[in-house]
């Protein structure tokens, strides 16, 4: 019997290609805050519409010098913050970041924002691609 290499190589391709995530960010939003803040905080949940985990490593915006993902915690009645490491978010799962809970800590702002402004947001994944999102600043959430 007789193959083609070139039909076997395709097969194999066929055969061995994998599941992937798909990260879709719903109800982005960035709580209002005094001209001039510091420190502001971005709330989105974040949803995995794929077939396969999802690995949330970062995120960044030109609006701001640093992004990164944080998380209230209460520790004997008092609230202290703390960084995320990596978010992993399996097929068909959300994870929420809300007031009191993970959010968005956003450093460094490059402009004032005010209510109604929308800001573009990059959410970096292990495999690369992640998805773009744009927050709105309000004072409530959507």
């Amino acid at each position: 019997m007789r193959l083609n290499f070139g039909l076997l190589l395709a097969l194999a391709c066929v055969a061995h290609a994998h599941a992937a995530g798909r990260l879709v960010v719903e109800n982005a939003w960035i709580r209002a805050a005094p001209p001039g803040a510091m420190m502001l905080a971005g709330y989105a949940t974040l949803r995995n519409t794929g077939d396969a985990p999802v690995v949330v490593t970062g995120a960044s915006s030109p609006d701001f010098g640093d992004v990164s993902l944080h998380e209230s915690v209460n520790q004997s009645g008092v609230e202290r913050m703390r960084a995320l490491g990596d978010i992993v978010i399996a097929p068909g799962a959300s994870v929420v970041f809300a007031p009191g809970g993970k959010h968005f800590m956003l450093m460094g702002a490059r402009r004032d924002l005010k209510i109604g402004d929308s800001v573009e947001f990059h959410i970096a994944t292990k495999a690369g691609g992640g998805a773009d999102a744009r927050f709105v600043v309000s004072d409530a959430a959507p």
